[in-house]
């Protein structure tokens, strides 16, 4: 399940509890609360999959440039042999191969950059996401402890 929706579905009990009167306090079903709770510790590793898809997928992106890259290097090298007949001929066609193989390992370069750039956005968007709904949760936890705490309040000094 989504955790966007869990958040959601937390935030919606929280309203739909009854407040106490003359304080900032709700009472919340333990069991809903609990519920939600557990979902997102469910949810949570699979937004750690999606992560490990992203890198899985920048991976992918790095081999297919680096396999390009390669291809590039041997169709220049192939030019340059076959060009070999003449030494005039040979240092243009060096000089040429030399360029190709420099703009595939730019370009190369230029991908795995790109790539990296990616999976760093989304790694920072999980993580700011993550960050909210912990904070949420936390302060979820904190008011029930808070409320347990002033409806029982003679049994923490037993």
């Amino acid at each position: 399940m989504d955790i966007l929706h869990l958040v959601d579905r937390l935030e919606e009990l929280f309203n739909e509890s009854r407040p106490i009167w003359f304080t900032h306090s709700v009472v919340v079903d333990e069991d809903r609360m609990l519920d939600l709770i557990d979902q997102m510790r469910v949810s949570i590793p699979e937004e750690i999959k999606k992560a490990q898809q992203l890198l899985a997928q920048r991976d992918r992106l790095l081999a297919q440039a680096q396999e390009e890259a390669n291809r590039t290097i041997q169709l220049a090298r192939e030019k340059a042999e076959h060009i070999l007949g003449d030494e005039g001929i040979v240092e243009a066609a060096n000089q040429r191969a030399a360029e190709i193989i420099a703009q595939a390992e730019e370009e190369a370069r230029i991908t795995r950059l790109e790539a990296d750039q990616y999976v760093l956005e989304r790694f920072s968007q999980l993580e700011s996401e993550m960050e909210r709904i912990l904070t949420q949760v936390r302060n979820g936890i904190r008011i029930l402890q808070n409320e347990a705490q002033e409806a029982h309040p003679y049994e923490e000094g037993q």
